[in-house]
């Protein structure tokens, strides 16, 4: 445990940053799982709208540098190729 009054504070809110941080990547993972099962009904509209929100808080999270830039395209690419695969099929 830290001795030092600095270090002390620095452990707190290294704690803090990783609950919030946990918190945020554990809402984009069930955000993603959503916006899958969305884009599975073949409903274009709302899958589209579901894409798009899911994206945005993708982005959000890699600027804050939650997640890194290129895992949030990876995420971002993954869910448009699949929406226009169910859409082609369609």
């Amino acid at each position: 445990m830290a001795n030092h009054k600095s270090a002390i504070k620095s452990h707190r809110l290294s704690v803090q940053r990783r609950d919030r941080n946990r918190q945020v990547r554990s809402r984009m993972r069930h955000a993603l799982t959503n916006a899958r099962g969305v884009i599975e009904t073949g409903d274009e509209a709302k899958a589209r709208q579901t894409i798009q929100e899911t994206v945005a808080l993708i982005d959000k999270l890699a600027g804050k540098g939650v997640i890194h830039r290129n895992t949030a395209s990876r995420y971002q690419a993954r869910l448009v190729k699949r929406l226009s695969k169910v859409l082609a099929a369609a």
